[in-house]
């Protein structure tokens, strides 16, 4: 498959995200890389910075497992509040990083619908000009709208 109009892509930071060969039955490679018949793929953006996720984990971590060191040397009135504000501290950290994952998302999920938005925008614009149909600025913004994603 050809994909001559990509130009950018964006993904995860992993290791296994993309296979290094694909092979046949007799092993004999067929296949080096998914994006070798995209000549025009510029730039690679990674998608929810995986280290600012990673740093969330560590921190959510040591918070859960604060209170182990905590309660063996705090005496038995203290253990009662004690243990109130560190489940207070979890949920508020919880709550804190779901809002900032879901910005997160929102933003990935904006971009996506941009590209899709651009990429039809672009395939209409094709058939338009391949099938040698006048077009106005009034009727491609009709196209627009019409194509619009949701």
């Amino acid at each position: 498959m050809n994909c001559y109009k990509l130009e950018r892509i964006v993904l995860p930071l992993k290791g296994d995200m993309i296979a290094d060969s694909i092979f046949s039955d007799d092993n004999i490679i067929v296949d080096n890389g998914v994006f070798r018949f995209c000549p025009n793929l510029r730039s690679v953006d990674l998608i929810g910075d995986s280290t600012r996720l990673l740093r969330w984990k560590n921190v959510m971590m040591d918070e859960i497992n604060r209170i182990n060191q905590v309660l063996s040397c705090t005496e038995g009135v203290a253990k009662t509040p004690t243990i109130q504000q560190w489940m207070r501290s979890v949920i508020h950290l919880l709550d804190h990083y779901k809002a900032e994952h879901c910005k997160l998302l929102k933003e990935a999920t904006t971009l996506l619908e941009l590209a899709m938005w651009k990429a039809k925008i672009g395939k209409e614009g094709d058939v338009l000009e391949r099938e040698g149909v006048r077009t106005t600025r009034e009727s491609r913004k009709r196209a627009r709208k019409e194509i619009c994603v949701t």
